[in-house]
């Protein structure tokens, strides 16, 4: 049995013996939550303390790669420029789109407030600092200390500029320093499978808890939450087909046809790895030469994640709409920063891993509790179908787009033959 179906299955499990202990022992059910919630918070906690070291040696390590990339050709470098812009428009659209279909589709007022008192221990920040004061603090005076006391926004900024001046050393140095933070990314990596070997008990914990003080309001609660998210993944996946007609150049029929089978490998995988030999053959359908696929694709698939801010972002929004909190456009300036910032770090992680990694830092950048999270991985994976298959066909979309300008589409060179055998 995978990882997910059992985080899944235990989802479950708690929301059921949750839901029909409340209803026949209302305040025995409530009672055992005393004792049953502090084993999730404790599998919590034991996530969150892994979330500042893997976040920085990722985005270090992927700032470094990309760098490298970029330099490999002046194709990957336009690439990468061109992956970095969606990947900010994506966060900003995620920021748009998700309260927009919050008000056009609110959850019920009794499922939320379920919901909420399920997360009673959930720490809801005070008053939000003036945009002033925000700008300021963008800056770390310690970066340790920004660490220390979960200043996401400064210390990725921090991260961030740390990474590409690493990028402008000498080999030597340069490679010891990436293989410095490779080394604690791949210990991290260890230590949260260990966690999530766990998951199960944490999940079933949590699940309980929801399950007895929501009762089955929470089962529309997650239903929800699925259905949003994905629906701004999804907005995604639609503008992939404009941007190959208008940026590539492609017929919208003939795209559509092309891209259908790498889309089918990725429901059935969930993985953009899987579905990068079908991606190749519906760009060769295409006409997009194999010397352009050839590095753009495997590009895409190794850093250029386009759904996960906007989702990412989707998911603090929703869990802020939970608890009540008017998010102004400082959080929300901060939330979109830190999703198009931290994609960098999040790739090539299986999704409960990135799930947490990714998104901890855009609640707690925004001000937003991060307890739910626990939770809500365990229903990542039907999202999760939905970031694959969006990824995907933005990958082919936009190779369409880097080989439109860099020679068109449907031009074949004898290099190109040759590669192709």
């Amino acid at each position: 049995m995978s990882q997910t179906t059992r985080i899944l299955l235990s989802l479950i499990v708690g929301l059921v013996i949750g839901i029909v202990w409340a209803a026949q022992s209302p305040e025995g059910a409530l009672a055992a939550t005393a004792y049953v919630q502090p084993i999730g918070t404790a599998w919590l906690n034991a996530l969150r303390m892994t979330i500042v070291p893997l976040v920085v040696s990722l985005l270090v390590v992927g700032i470094a790669a990309t760098a490298e990339a970029a330099r490999a050709s002046r194709l990957a470098t336009r690439a990468i420029i061109l992956f970095m812009v969606m990947l900010w428009i994506s966060a900003i659209l995620g920021a748009v789109l998700t309260p927009l279909f919050l008000n056009l589709w609110a959850l019920p007022p009794d499922a939320t407030e379920a919901l909420r008192e399920s997360f009673a221990g959930a720490q809801v920040p005070g008053e939000v600092p003036p945009f002033s004061e925000f700008l300021a603090a963008m800056i770390p005076t310690n970066p340790i200390a920004a660490a220390v006391n979960d200043a996401f926004l400064p210390m990725i900024l921090f991260t961030t500029v740390f990474a590409f001046a690493v990028t402008r050393l000498p080999e030597e140095p340069r490679e010891t320093l990436v293989a410095f933070f490779r080394a604690i990314s791949d210990a991290m990596l260890v230590m949260i499978h260990w966690v999530l070997w766990l998951a199960p008990i944490g999940v079933l914990a949590l699940s309980f808890v929801v399950g007895a003080r929501a009762g089955t309001a929470a089962l529309g609660a997650l239903v929800h939450y699925v259905l949003i998210v994905a629906a701004v993944g999804g907005v995604l996946l639609l503008l992939a087909y404009p941007l190959a007609v208008f940026g590539g150049k492609v017929p919208l029929g003939r795209f559509a046809r092309a891209v259908a089978p790498s889309q089918a490998v990725a429901v059935s995988t969930q993985s953009s790895l899987a579905s990068l030999p079908a991606m190749l053959e519906g760009s060769e359908r295409l006409g997009i030469p194999v010397a352009t696929s050839g590095v753009t694709l495997p590009l895409a698939v190794a850093i250029f994640r386009v759904t996960g801010p906007c989702m990412n972002v989707a998911v603090a929004i929703y869990v802020a709409h939970v608890f009540g909190m008017e998010l102004t456009m400082t959080q929300l300036a901060a939330g979109v920063a830190a999703a198009a910032i931290t994609t960098l770090g999040a790739v090539s992680l299986p999704g409960a891993i990135s799930f947490i990694s990714s998104i901890a830092p855009i609640a707690i950048a925004m001000g937003v509790p991060v307890e739910p999270l626990a939770l809500l991985v365990a229903v990542e994976t039907l999202p999760d179908i939905m970031r694959t298959v969006a990824n995907v066909t933005m990958d082919v979309s936009t190779n369409a787009v880097i080989a439109a300008r860099s020679g068109g589409v449907g031009e074949r060179t004898e290099a190109d033959e040759l590669l192709s055998g």
